[in-house]
């Protein structure tokens, strides 16, 4: 994950609180913020497309390494893990 110096923070925080208080899901209406976004700044060409799909897959890997996997961590712990029997 990239992380962002902290001055920069404050007004990329403001952008979060404001898809919070649209009551942005992910049920589609994150799909459809990221593609306007990206339709509207990211330019129409192979390097620059590439690292925008690359910042997405990043964030989806970090997001499953970071909160996903202690999540199943703690659930294994608490409901038991799932194994196989011969």
């Amino acid at each position: 994950m990239p992380y962002v110096k902290g001055k920069k923070r404050p007004r990329l925080d403001e952008v979060v609180n404001e898809m919070v208080d649209a009551k942005i899901r992910a049920d589609g209406d994150l799909n459809y913020v990221l593609y306007a976004f990206c339709k509207k700044h990211v330019l129409v060409n192979y390097n620059s497309i590439k690292n925008y799909v690359g910042e997405l897959r990043s964030c989806a890997t970090e997001i499953e390494r970071r909160i996903l996997a202690p999540y199943e961590d703690e659930k294994k712990s608490s409901n038991g893990d799932i194994y196989r029997s011969k």
